[in-house]
């Protein structure tokens, strides 16, 4: 498998390090946990309750496949394996450079409560900085940890949108759309 170099940083309780394509059958099985985890514990993570093996297996591959050279699929692992991910998009637009989509924070039940998201979150910021880019943006579902994790991160809330998704029981996720500045983008 091959690994992006200087993107693995240690810390006491797992280690993180960005992912390349093709994914060791090893890691699309502990991301695949990790998926459908997170999904069964009423995270709403684009996905609905019923994910099958299969779907989060493709998804994955899709995923990492498709990330491009910016883009960053970061991983935390402990001695088991993979506990936690988030993931860093570049935009599309060519007017947009400077700017990318954080998604997917996954934390697995077994390594919640530890400043794991947080320390995924700190070290996606690092590689946002590494690979140039300024302006972060996400969303998440309003009332959630999450919503609480990102505001101590000082993510800047930019609006509510009713009803934007649904949680993966079906109700309603009125959600929360926030930024985070890097550092201010040079203008040229």
């Amino acid at each position: 498998m091959k690994r992006r170099t200087g993107e693995r940083v240690n810390s006491p309780a797992a280690a993180f390090e960005a992912l390349a394509s093709p994914l060791a059958d090893t890691d699309l099985e502990q991301l695949s946990d990790l998926l459908l985890d997170v999904v069964d514990g009423g995270a709403s993570v684009s996905f609905m309750a019923g994910l099958s093996r299969d779907d989060a297996r493709d998804w994955w591959r899709r995923t990492v496949d498709g990330m491009g050279p910016r883009g960053v699929v970061l991983v935390a692992r402990d001695a088991s394996g993979i506990v936690g991910s988030v993931q860093l998009h570049p935009a599309w637009a060519p007017n947009q450079p400077h700017r990318a989509d954080v998604a997917k924070l996954l934390v697995h039940s077994r390594a919640r409560r530890r400043g794991l998201a947080r320390r995924l979150m700190a070290e996606l910021e690092s590689c946002a900085a590494r690979h140039n880019f300024t302006l972060l943006v996400l969303d998440t579902c309003q009332g959630t940890p999450a919503e609480a994790l990102y505001r101590g991160l000082g993510w800047r809330e930019v609006g509510v949108i009713p009803h934007f998704a649904l949680t993966p029981d079906g109700g309603n996720c009125d959600t929360v759309f926030f930024y985070k500045e890097l550092r201010q983008p040079e203008n040229g």
